[in-house]
């Protein structure tokens, strides 16, 4: 994504305009102190939506673990697909299901440290290979969509189907922006429309929205079915569209009382 004008010369990686990532947005053009803008102005979607998740998602990360928030809180302090790319590795730590775990990982501490080992090795070759995070992001994310399908085979709720396909709607979509963005510049120049990596932002922050609550209902399902989860929309649940979250019709109580 842009950067902002630092007069503040830097060495290596961190020095200014030393990134050998150029999105297709023309630099400077709407603004001399911001290098792409709408690449920049869109991230500001994760400060939108991170705050809102977390609020919305706390009655179940309270019932399960606290550690949930960790995604919501990484995409409010992180940018871009380097935020993303943790979101997924920590999602991946609390939600993977123990069934699907490889044969020669036996709990889900030592699976945990296999994925934090794998995302430091990516975000560390990063800065040799900027681009090395999107590509391990977009590995992470088919092998999610694969996990998702596996899961969603006999589930049988209505509001989670839906979910789901627009899960997977909405993360082809991003996808496939940040790929015509990377590849496709000179056709979108053509024609004008430099905008389409500040588009993959907004997709794939309601892309995460929509599959880390479909992950964690699924989780709930599983971990802690005595909370009787539910899938509600925000604001208002008969709209079409709205932030999906989590609703525990019952509770720690009921658990002990069965």
């Amino acid at each position: 994504m842009g950067g902002v004008y630092s007069g503040e010369k830097m060495d290596g990686v961190f020095s200014y305009e030393s990134s050998e990532v150029d999105w297709c947005e023309d630099n400077y053009k709407h603004s001399e102190h911001v290098v792409e803008y709408f690449n920049t102005m869109s991230s500001f979607v994760f400060f939108i939506v991170s705050p809102v998740m977390l609020y919305l998602l706390h009655p179940y990360a309270k019932e399960r673990s606290l550690a949930i928030h960790l995604v919501w809180i990484m995409m409010i302090f992180m940018l871009d697909e380097l935020s993303i790319l943790w979101v997924l590795a920590v999602g991946y730590a609390i939600w993977f299901p123990r069934k699907l775990f490889p044969s020669f990982i036996k709990d889900r501490s030592t699976f945990s440290r296999l994925v934090l080992l794998v995302t430091v090795i990516t975000t560390v070759s990063s800065f040799v290979k900027p681009t090395a995070n999107a590509y391990a992001l977009n590995c992470f994310g088919l092998h999610l969509l694969y996990t998702l399908a596996v899961e969603m085979r006999c589930c049988t709720d209505q509001k989670a189907l839906r979910l789901a396909k627009l899960s997977v709607a909405l993360w082809v979509l991003a996808i496939s922006c940040w790929i015509s963005d990377r590849f496709g510049c000179s056709f979108w120049q053509r024609l004008n429309f430099c905008y389409l990596h500040g588009i993959w932002h907004i997709l794939i922050v309601i892309a995460v929205a929509y599959g880390s609550t479909l992950i964690a209902y699924l989780d709930a399902n599983y971990e802690i079915p005595y909370s009787l989860p539910g899938l509600q929309y925000w604001p208002c649940d008969k709209w079409a569209v709205g932030l999906p979250h989590i609703v525990l019709k019952g509770t720690t109580k009921t658990q002990k009382r069965c």
